[in-house]
């Protein structure tokens, strides 16, 4: 990967006009077959984009560093000569500018679906993936800058980087290399499922209606999710993102009678699995995806706060099979969805990508625990300090 030459008149102001890097300036080094790094940062459409959740497509970064000369624009004009490789589903596009004109002057701008941009004035993408020094701030100045592309497969690790040339040459070749990957179910060649388990009969048939009466009694209210804002783990509602009712079981009798099903019959092939020993459980409610909502869940993970940190795994059971949609994919490894039987666990890492499908007809009602284990239980209670107001407290 070669440096970038400086362009005729750099500025402060336009970090991506920036000198040939010197060979004592230290960069993070990436190659394919590692995993892409995550990171947070200011998008076009979106002041806090999280960009793990991205993953289940081809992903192309291009660290073009400013639209305002000539190796920017001829990438940039690249991408648009190549519209049609970024549909969202099979690819996407993400530019990284570093440059406070591009967004100030309108140089570039998200395009739906396939094409955004990052804000990265700070250099918080650049520096994670080697594009400017580790302990460069592109927004105090000038700085030494290689601009190149990077593409990832749809689990987020690097697959190819292309360098940018004075000429531009790379160009054909990075579009030639999209164009020739397979479809994102088959990244590696062939379907690879999921890493989940999958255990029938947890919940006898029984139980599982009982739980649906304890819902349709009581009702649910209407839940939302976890997110880490201004250093606080805070709950936050946006029907877009999620769309599900939930009844927090208040039974002692019942949570008993849950417990000792999850510990006879999840926790062992959970040890056996993955060699895990779960010890504790977390949240004790009946969730009802309903269709006359558009109940949903779009893509995210579960231990992704300081409140959620601890969880290691999640359990979807199911209590009932007749509603159409409502399946649980992970985009990771490709677009197929599981609609497990009632009563049957779905077992996962917390750290995996997920979502749920929209309910089209009927609701579908589920018990969704977390599992974890009394290590775990330790960083849950030390995190009590960075927990929101009306995220209860936890003592171990």
């Amino acid at each position: 990967m070669s440096a970038d030459a400086a362009p005729p008149k750099p500025s402060a102001a336009e970090a991506a006009a920036s000198p040939t890097a010197s060979p004592a300036v230290a960069y993070v080094q990436l190659a394919p077959g590692e995993p892409a790094p995550w990171f947070q940062q200011r998008s076009g459409a979106n002041p806090r984009y999280v960009f793990d959740t991205a993953a289940g497509r081809w992903i192309v970064l291009c660290f073009f560093g400013s639209a305002g000369d000539a190796a920017g624009r001829a990438a940039l004009d690249a991408v648009r000569a190549n519209r049609a490789l970024f549909d969202d589903e099979r690819a996407c596009f993400f530019g990284v500018s570093l440059d406070p004109r591009d967004e100030a002057e309108g140089r570039v701008a998200d395009a739906m679906p396939g094409l955004r941009f990052f804000w990265d004035f700070d250099g918080t993408i650049a520096r994670l993936y080697g594009a400017v020094p580790k302990d460069a701030a592109p927004d105090k100045g000038q700085v030494a800058m290689r601009r190149f592309w990077v593409v990832l497969d749809p689990t987020l690790r690097i697959t190819r980087i292309f360098g940018f040339r004075p000429d531009g040459a790379e160009t054909a070749e990075l579009f030639a290399y999209l164009r020739s990957l397979p479809a994102p179910g088959r990244h590696a060649g062939f379907e690879v499922p999921p890493p989940v388990l999958i255990l029938p009969n947890v919940f006898e048939t029984a139980f599982c209606q009982r739980l649906i009466a304890l819902y349709e009694a009581h009702g649910g209210a209407e839940s939302g999710f976890m997110r880490e804002v201004g250093g606080k783990t805070v709950e936050l509602s946006d029907p877009a993102h999620k769309r599900r009712r939930d009844h927090v079981i208040a039974d002692p009798e019942i949570v008993r009678q849950t417990q000792l099903r999850i510990q006879r019959r999840v926790v062992p092939e959970i040890l056996k699995v993955h060699q895990f020993k779960v010890t504790r459980m977390e949240r004790y409610l009946v969730a009802c995806y309903a269709a006359e909502e558009g109940g949903h869940f779009r893509a995210h993970r579960d231990n992704t706060t300081r409140g959620t940190a601890h969880r290691r795994f999640a359990v979807s059971i199911n209590l009932n099979a007749d509603f159409a949609g409502g399946e649980v994919s992970f985009p990771e490894y490709g677009p197929r969805g599981f609609k497990m039987p009632a009563g049957a666990a779905c077992v996962f890492s917390c750290s995996l990508l997920h979502r749920v499908a929209p309910v089209t007809e009927g609701r579908r009602y589920a018990f969704l625990p977390f599992l974890y284990d009394d290590a775990a239980a330790k960083i849950r209670e030390a995190n009590n300090a960075f927990l929101g107001e009306g995220v209860g407290e936890y003592k171990a």
